[in-house]
């Protein structure tokens, strides 16, 4: 076939803009992120899928810095909530205060009221308290008083927690972990990321006051636009079916006591489309779904208690259903 006859595929939606600013928003996070490129990809997933994240890890290993990067890279309105064993939902959310000179209650607005919301060491409060984020989190809005109060776009709650074998830290309520999109693990890094680290803290400005000098790359208007564009990438039906398989088969297997609901279902389509659309694909492939299974999933399933103190981990479980179902071609 001679040059004129090959026939050239194009895309049909236009990434360009879109790579282009994650391009510069990852370049924007290096100047104090070392590694965790995996988790900025995936926090940049959920932002376009419009899912909230849960970020686990023991201390010390970036959690909050890079939940703090990615709300300097945004321009919109941040704020921090350290989630502490004595904080009560009026601290979270927001209470009526007695006005003398009008002689009314009028409601002040917690911390949650902002677009990025970070909650540090979620696990470290009571039940009670992380109940106050089921609404919010899921409708975007609070119920107080007989009044709802409409939270702006966009909306997105980043949490940290150490994991629940440290002293001090509740369990999240299932109904609550459900509500996040993702839970992304982090491990410590390698020996080669951890010089290159200490290279950065031993500079004159260090890390931390080097964040004044991160930028901010998208604006809202941005965000709603790229998720629009996201929205529109094709999934094919035999990966709508692959992807109910998966879930569905958390729902009977052996070792586990408790499957993902279909809001699984949900996160795991709409995060697969958001990530073909940041890796500049029109549509998405198997592997896409593969590779987000385990962020989506690990936190909606439960261990039955005997394979659980045999020291099974959920992801070995994803594994074991990811190599049954058969892949679709």
């Amino acid at each position: 076939m001679s040059n004129e006859d090959k026939i050239e595929f194009n895309p049909r939606l236009d990434f360009t803009n879109l790579n282009q600013k994650v391009e510069t928003l990852k370049a924007e996070m290096a100047k104090c992120l070392v590694g965790q490129t995996a988790m900025a990809e995936l926090l940049l997933t959920a932002i376009l899928a419009d899912g909230h994240v849960l970020i686990e890890g023991v201390p010390g290993i970036a959690k909050t810095l890079t939940a703090k990067l990615l709300a300097r890279t945004i321009a919109t309105s941040y704020s921090r909530i350290q989630f502490t064993p004595d904080l009560m939902p009026s601290d979270v959310i927001g209470t009526s205060i007695f006005h003398p000179a009008s002689g009314n209650f009028v409601f002040r607005k917690g911390p949650v009221f902002s677009n990025i919301v970070l909650i540090d060491e979620i696990n470290r409060a009571p039940a009670k308290t992380q109940s106050a984020l089921f609404e919010v989190m899921e409708e975007r809005q609070i119920s107080y008083d007989g009044n709802t109060y409409l939270l702006e776009f966009p909306f997105i709650i980043l949490a940290t927690q150490n994991p629940v074998d440290h002293e001090g830290t509740y369990r999240l309520p299932e109904a609550q972990l459900d509500r996040f999109m993702f839970k992304i693990d982090i491990t410590y890094p390698s020996q080669a990321e951890e010089l290159q680290i200490l290279e950065l803290h031993s500079q004159s400005q260090g890390a931390i006051n080097q964040l004044d000098s991160v930028q901010a790359v998208l604006s809202p208007e941005e965000i709603s636009t790229f998720r629009k564009l996201a929205g529109e990438v094709h999934v094919e039906p035999r990966l709508k079916e692959y992807i109910v398989s998966i879930v569905a088969a958390t729902r009977n297997h052996p070792f586990l006591y408790l499957g993902a609901s279909p809001r699984a279902s949900l996160a795991l389509m709409h995060a697969s489309k958001a990530l073909a659309a940041l890796r500049g694909k029109d549509f998405i492939v198997p592997e896409d779904i593969q590779e987000l299974a385990f962020p989506v999933l690990r936190h909606r399933i439960i261990l039955s208690p005997e394979k659980e103190m045999e020291g099974l981990t959920n992801d070995e479980v994803i594994r074991q259903i990811l190599r049954k179902i058969e892949v679709p071609r």
